[in-house]
């Protein structure tokens, strides 16, 4: 009688993937049917989008284990760079938003070559200060980025149509609203960024991050060439968060400096811890109980934020690890 013959890892890992995915899809699928006006798609456009910034730093912070605390720096470049484009050049809103990814791609390599090398709090004081710089550039140069008062930005064209929140189209004979095609924009951008996450985490780069993660020193033994695997994944979280500020600027048709200050930064930071490190679905889950929790606060008017406040450090005490990782740990015993 033969033997079955084992499946390698790589493919049970590729063949486990499928289930979560189908589960996403299926959940912002059954989301517009739960929507009962624009203010909900508006809410539920940000957290797809602060999603998809969420699971690329994820990737950094999670897996790498170097820590930003200025990513707020490559989402607004995403954003003003593409907004710029379009007005100073004159290109169309898709290539501009994939030059603005490209150049926020040089940019992180460039800025990400000399302070990878720092560890600790040396490494989170560098990326502060890159968020801290990239404010004050957007904040001073009000001739090209508007200042304080802000940039207006084009809407975002596809296949010959401007793409407004306030527009209605009309789909195989379905007429639809503008917020309902940002909605399905944003899902497809959140869906495809985690489809790309997941491959990433099953590839050599991803063992190599989980191998340095670990100990950067037993991974250089093993013949890690860490530096080189942490300025990739560095770069690749910037792209995330630069495509994420070009589909913001472009769905809100304004933008200010807030998107580049320390507070947004924080925010996905937060985010990613709240959810759970090297949890890709748990920084979705992290986004939404952190975008929707003032939702539910506002009427406490100025306890709002030392309720939110509160909630994150019990959150925090009890559930060091995150959300997701702490609760399915937890099943898993109760299973076994």
């Amino acid at each position: 009688m033969s033997e079955a013959i084992p499946q390698s890892p790589s493919r049970v890992r590729a063949t486990a993937k499928w289930p979560g995915l189908t589960v996403l899809a299926v959940v912002l699928l059954v989301l517009p049917f739960l929507a009962g006006n624009d203010y909900h798609y508006d809410l539920m456009i940000k957290i797809a989008l602060t999603a998809g910034v969420a699971v690329g730093l994820n990737l950094l912070v999670g897996y790498a284990g170097q820590i930003s605390l200025g990513h707020a720096a490559f989402y607004a470049a995403g954003a003003y760079g593409s907004a710029l484009l379009v007005q100073q050049f004159e290109l169309t809103p898709v290539p501009a938003m994939v030059l603005a990814a490209v150049g926020v791609a040089v940019l992180a390599w460039l800025v990400g070559k000399p302070i990878l090398h720092l560890k600790g709090h040396y490494l989170s004081m560098a990326t502060l200060g890159l968020g801290v710089i990239a404010a004050i550039v957007i904040n001073n140069e009000d001739q090209l980025t508007g200042g304080p008062d802000g940039l207006p930005v084009a809407p975002l064209s596809l296949f010959g149509h401007e793409l407004s929140v306030f527009g209605s189209y009309d789909l195989f004979g379905v007429a639809i609203t503008g917020t309902q095609v940002w909605y399905g924009i944003a899902a497809g951008f959140l869906f495809l960024s985690v489809l790309f996450a997941l491959n990433l985490i099953d590839s050599p780069l991803g063992r190599a991050l989980r191998a340095l993660h670990g100990s950067e020193i037993a991974a250089q033994v093993a013949g890690v060439d860490t530096g080189k695997f942490k300025l990739r994944v560095f770069v690749i979280s910037a792209v995330y968060a630069s495509l994420a500020g070009s589909l913001y600027g472009y769905y809100g048709g304004f933008i200010t400096p807030n998107i580049a200050s320390f507070t947004h930064s924080i925010e996905l930071i937060t985010i990613v811890v709240l959810g759970g490190m090297a949890s890709t679905y748990g920084v979705i889950v992290g986004t939404v109980i952190l975008l929707l929790i003032p939702q539910f606060l506002t009427g406490f008017q100025e306890l709002e934020m030392v309720l939110f406040g509160a909630i994150l450090m019990v959150v925090m005490i009890f559930m060091p690890r995150g959300l997701v990782p702490t609760l399915a740990r937890r099943f898993q015993k109760e299973a076994s």
